[in-house]
């Protein structure tokens, strides 16, 4: 299974405008969902998605990273919207 520092490093170099992890954005691995979370934060603002073992594992170990990419980069884009509405 991927580590928090992978999945972390792995958001940071294909999506670098979500930011930084720990800072912009966090990572936790969901043990009753067996996902890994990401929960993306502008100011007081936060939104949080589920990232299933398999999309993290085939972008670590595959290179498959589109759909992580698609789902980090919609979350950004959404959390966007909701902090200027």
């Amino acid at each position: 299974m991927a580590s928090k520092e992978d999945v972390c490093k792995k958001i940071e170099s294909i999506i670098p405008e979500a930011g930084k992890c720990g800072v912009d954005f966090q990572v936790a691995y969901d043990q009753d969902n067996h996902a890994w979370t990401v929960d993306l934060k502008d100011g007081n603002q936060h939104l949080k998605t589920f990232v299933e073992d398999v999309e993290a594992e085939d972008c670590l170990g595959k290179e498959r990273c589109i759909p992580l990419s698609l789902q980090i980069g919609q979350l950004k884009h959404n959390l966007e919207l909701y902090h200027n509405s």
